[in-house]
């Protein structure tokens, strides 16, 4: 086998057969000399995340299976509480920028979703559930920008990707906690293939305890990093970032509005066949994959430049949109589920990072909340429109479940065809290598 080198400071020779171990190796080496805060703000979205996905991924099916609930409405539940955070984003990143600080707009965030995780116990209909999952994600809203802010301002820009990539693996390795205990209180609380009411009340009882852990954490062992203040009034505009920014989060767009919620993907397992705990257990296995590969694809980006990994992750997310709608069994979904991690991996801490490269220090929570804006305003439109095209509206019954997933490959392939004929100027500063 042929042998790339590559010559330059910390330039190192490159067998395709070693690209793996040579990720972990990375990882490891360099991984234990990352900033204290780094290891906080991963430690709270690790908690956080143990408590999330032991009951977020079940709303979906309990608003099908217990409720009765329609996929439009379930769409239209998942889109307003995505938007509401968006907005949200959008402001908590630039008055983070206004007040020069990070960390206790982050608490706040963090505060208000775990404060409203236990009243899904009392959430009867729809309308309760959609309350609640509002308030989650006005959590999410106000915490977010502030939070990627913080951890890119924690960190020397050589080991950006790989800080995003650790913090994305530790929150995944909280989905995967979280999840593996709901499976173990499904086993202990019901025998059927659907989802009970007693089985979803015990489970938002139990996530508040992790819920609540993140926040003393976070509060208590997280230390600011303070920026030189902008402006008077938090700026809300696009004026004065760069163009490679804006041309960037087009693309990401693009991307996102194929990019519906994750509830269709559980709802199409079960229609599939598969059952309550196995839907568990699929899930289990993507964040498996997710938090096992995002360290070392972080740390790659680094290396090899962001721009390839979200290629390369939004080409997967395509390939794997065709399999879910093409699938036969739910055998097939899990696996498919399971190689969907790799799209995550690959993408969400190399975004992260690229925005932080794209952007000056004094700008990133603006830069933050108006790309997590625009990504989560075109998240309520995707699933509005995943949930329309599955079962329809009024007398019109949709094209079936294959159809949100053919859509969503084709807006994703379309998006990276966009991303990757951007000509970036010659002035593009990529990562330095190591």
């Amino acid at each position: 086998m042929t042998e790339n080198k590559k010559t330059g400071p910390g330039a190192i020779p490159v067998r395709f057969a070693n690209i793996v171990p040579m990720l972990f190796r990375e990882k490891i080496a360099r991984g234990w000399n990352l900033p204290l805060n780094i290891w906080v703000l991963t430690a709270t979205s690790f908690l956080t995340d143990v408590s999330s996905e032991m009951i977020f991924n079940l709303v979906p099916l309990y608003l099908f299976n217990v409720l009765g609930v329609s996929t439009a409405i379930i769409g239209m539940i998942d889109g307003i509480a995505e938007t509401t955070a968006s907005l949200l984003k959008l402001y908590s990143g630039a008055l983070s920028d206004k007040l020069g600080q990070r960390k206790w707009l982050a608490v706040i965030g963090y505060g208000i979703s775990t404060i409203s995780k236990p009243f899904l116990y009392f959430a009867n209909n729809w309308a309760l559930v959609l309350g609640v999952r509002f308030a989650d994600r006005t959590g999410k809203g106000i915490r977010t920008a502030p939070r990627d802010a913080l951890m890119a301002g924690s960190i020397d820009e050589k080991q950006r990707g790989l800080a995003f990539g650790v913090h994305r693996a530790g929150d995944t390795a909280g989905a995967f906690i979280g999840l593996g205990v709901t499976a173990l209180i499904i086993w202990l609380t019901q025998s059927g293939a659907t989802l009970t009411l007693h089985t979803f009340q015990i489970v938002v009882l139990a996530s508040f305890i992790p819920a609540l852990a993140a926040v003393i954490v976070l509060a208590g062992f997280t230390r600011e990093v303070t920026v030189k203040t902008g402006a008077r009034l938090p700026i809300f505009s696009m004026q004065g970032l760069d163009n490679r920014f804006k041309a960037f989060l087009l693309a990401a767009i693009l991307f996102t509005l194929g990019n519906s919620s994750d509830s269709f993907i559980i709802l199409r397992g079960q229609e599939r066949g598969l059952s309550l705990l196995q839907i568990m257990l699929m899930l289990m296995t993507f964040n498996l994959v997710y938090s096992v590969l995002a360290g070392p694809f972080g740390a790659l980006s680094d290396r090899f430049g962001r721009r390839r990994l979200i290629l390369a992750g939004w080409m997967a997310y395509g390939l794997v949109y065709i399999g879910f709608a093409m699938a036969d069994t739910g055998v097939q979904i899990w696996v498919l589920f399971g190689v969907y991690g790799l799209y995550y991996a690959l993408t969400e801490g190399a975004a992260k990072a690229f925005v932080a490269d794209l952007v000056p220090p004094e700008r990133r929570g603006t830069a933050y909340g108006l790309y997590n804006a625009a990504i989560a305003l075109t998240a309520f439109p995707a699933s509005l429109i995943a949930g329309f095209l599955w079962q329809g509206v009024g007398s019109w019954n949709g094209f079936g479940p294959r159809a949100p997933f053919i859509f969503g490959a084709i807006l994703a392939l379309l998006a990276a065809g966009l991303f990757l004929t951007i000509k970036f100027n010659q002035n593009f500063k990529k990562p330095e290598t190591v």
